[in-house]
């Protein structure tokens, strides 16, 4: 009998939790959540410091379909100098503790064109963790050409970044290379000038600002091109309350540069 005195009213307890948890649960369809990386809704009160990242203006290179990493690099088009102001028009009122640039010239000089425009210009600092991913001898040859005489590997640095074989491709850095000395950077960046609602500023490329960021939001290396590239002079905003973990709030904006995207401009 005290056995079955006891399944009773475990049962008894289980129909009454059953039913709790049914009241609890929200009417209609269920809600699916979004992937961290994708959301623009803090959590909770904390003051966040905020990074807004740049990349530089279009190059003669890419708009040649050309790659341009670490060890190449083609003058801005004139036209990218109009669209740089556009983008300093954008941020003016903004007020940023600091900026840091790439030391490669295109994004050195569209960090510093910017900075002009802005209310209260802020310093410059240069930082090598912000520069182009290394592409080594595929430098200044065309996308064609490198996807002729590499295939495999063109096609896993553009769709599949985590079969890429640096090693394959001589002088390249790896994706996960990469993501180590920008997320060193920009930790750097935020411990010496991060705070309490501070904008910080970082100017870099594409396929490092691609990867980098991807990185520091955690988004895993085979989704890494799922949402394409990034446009030459567009802005991405992503939040940190700790200096470690982040949240992206704005990816690939250029609606103050008034032109569409197109395959020439991303990478």
């Amino acid at each position: 009998m005290g056995g079955i005195s006891f399944l009773v009213v475990s049962v008894d307890a289980l129909r009454r939790g059953i039913e709790m948890w049914d009241s609890l649960r929200p009417s209609g369809r269920t809600q699916t959540t979004k992937p961290k990386y994708i959301t623009n809704q803090r959590e909770g009160d904390q003051r966040m410091t905020k990074l807004y990242f740049i990349r530089h203006g279009k190059t003669e290179w890419n708009a040649e379909g050309r790659f341009q990493g670490a060890g190449g690099d083609s003058p801005l088009l004139p036209e990218s100098y109009d669209q740089i102001k556009m983008l300093g028009n954008h941020l003016k009122d903004i007020e940023f503790a600091h900026a840091f640039s790439s030391p490669i010239k295109r994004a050195r000089i569209t960090a510093e064109e910017t900075l002009t425009m802005l209310n209260k210009r802020p310093e410059l600092t240069f930082m090598d963790g912000l520069k182009e991913f290394s592409f080594g001898v595929w430098e200044g040859m065309s996308f064609g050409e490198v996807q002729e005489g590499w295939y495999d590997m063109y096609d896993a640095s553009r769709n599949h970044p985590e079969k890429f074989d640096a090693s394959q491709v001589e002088g390249s850095e790896s994706f996960e290379s990469v993501q180590k000395r920008f997320r060193e950077a920009v930790e750097e960046a935020v411990a010496t000038y991060g705070g309490e609602d501070v904008n910080l500023v970082f100017f870099s490329h594409g396929a490092a600002l691609t990867t980098g960021m991807g990185g520091l939001i955690g988004i895993p290396l085979a989704d890494l091109r799922a949402r394409g590239g990034l446009g030459n002079t567009s802005t991405s905003i992503l939040e940190t309350h700790d200096g470690h973990t982040f949240t992206e709030i704005t990816r690939n904006d250029t609606s103050y540069l008034g032109v569409a995207s197109d395959a020439s401009n991303t990478i």
